[in-house]
């Protein structure tokens, strides 16, 4: 079993990520429901919640999605066997030792941006070797959310609010960005192969350039200038063109095919981060509506869609006719995005309330999510083939 785990590097990471999100999203309801008291240490709760999803939860999704990923590009094998288990090792310390009370935060942080920089050199690695070098965009984004882990602990250790801030932030839009890169190159693809209707994904080219263009202008916007009306014309016209984008994209029969749903109404809910983004001047309150419409709907859904894909393909089965227990999973993180972002803009009155319900929701999509998927991520691949 240890060594089919550590055969390829979407089974532990994958594993680990689901069940530390579980784990990590009951600690922050407790936590923000005064259910229990946060350990003593130099970081508040909810920079705490905020720092984990982005950097712990997140970043394991993307280690694993991405060695797995380099591998059929390259056609070289990334790491497995004792050094996959060492780069996991080095991940669960990180996320330990941030919640031992009176820890020094520099060997946290040592651990911390030690894993991400063996993670990028894991994946630079294999494209060096093999000449794919149109595939370094990616691993820059890689190194670039590195760099915002270095600000997000060089803030806390010097008590600099703003580097904290920025720290964060640029990890969630760089993520996002990483989201938005993926879904183009697959997305479509998925859209087209799952439906039983022959359909064609349109795209276009200054479309793809433009929003690549202005996602970037409104990053460095949101991180370094404070020009709210500025920073919520570029989201208005992002929300436009994405949902153009979409627009081509869409067939009413993924309705029927779980595993594209899913990611379809993740890119949805990135779309309305940007019409909430948008309308912030208008209503302050909407900031953090459309933070969350980024980070739920966007990066929490995909990246569950992404592992549920993934998972199934890697282990031999066939995505498009997936096991029966998926779509519960695909609802109730669908319904967690729903409570936390959407809900709340209509019925503010009773915002506590849909706070708690998404998130009892999330934790069930992952409980539901690790039991769905440790059976295959544990066991050899149902086809034979290595992997």
């Amino acid at each position: 079993m240890s060594m089919t785990l550590f055969e390829r590097a979407f089974r532990p990471f994958f594993l680990a990520a689901g069940v530390f999100s579980m784990f990590a999203m009951g600690l922050w309801m407790a936590f923000s429901r005064s259910w229990i008291v946060p350990p003593r240490s130099t970081l508040g709760a909810v920079q705490w919640h905020a720092h984990e999803m982005l950097f712990g939860y997140a970043m394991a999704v993307i280690a694993g999605f991405l060695l797995t990923a380099i591998h059929n590009w390259t056609g070289i094998r990334t790491l497995f066997g004792p050094a996959l288990a060492v780069l996991l090792g080095v991940w669960i310390t990180a996320r330990i030792a941030l919640l031992i009370p009176g820890i020094d935060l520099q060997w946290v942080a040592a651990f911390d941006l030690g894993f991400g920089v063996l993670l990028v050199a894991a994946t630079c690695w294999p494209l060096i070797k093999a000449g794919n070098f149109k595939q370094l965009a990616v691993i820059s984004k890689l190194l670039l959310l590195v760099g915002a882990n270095l600000a997000f602990y060089l803030g806390t250790l010097h008590a600099d609010a703003r580097s904290v801030h920025i720290g964060l932030y640029a990890g969630l839009y760089l993520e996002l960005s990483l989201v938005l890169m993926i879904s183009r190159r697959v997305l479509p693809g998925f859209i087209e192969r799952s439906v039983a209707t022959p359909f064609v994904a349109r795209n276009r080219k200054w479309l793809d350039i433009s929003v690549l263009a202005l996602f970037l202008v409104f990053m460095l916007a949101e991180l370094f200038f404070n020009q709210p009306l500025f920073t919520a014309f570029v989201a208005a016209i992002l929300f436009v063109l994405h949902s153009l984008r979409l627009h081509g994209w869409y067939t009413r029969e993924i309705w029927s095919v779980p595993l594209v749903w899913v990611l379809v109404l993740a890119y949805a809910f990135i779309i309305l981060g940007f019409a909430l983004a948008a309308l912030v001047p208008l209503r302050s309150a909407l900031a953090l509506l459309a933070l969350h419409a980024f980070a739920v709907g966007g990066i929490g859904m995909m990246t569950l869609g992404m592992m549920l894909r993934v998972s199934l393909g890697h282990t031999g089965r066939n995505v498009l006719a997936p096991p029966p227990g998926l779509w519960p999973v695909c609802a109730l993180i669908a319904i967690s995005a729903l409570l936390r972002v959407l809900v709340p803009a209509l019925l503010p009155e009773h915002y506590a309330m849909w706070i708690v319900l998404s998130q009892a929701a999330w934790i069930l999509a992952f409980a539901w999510l690790v039991g769905l998927l440790t059976p295959l991520l544990l066991r050899p691949r149902v086809d034979g083939k290595h992997g």
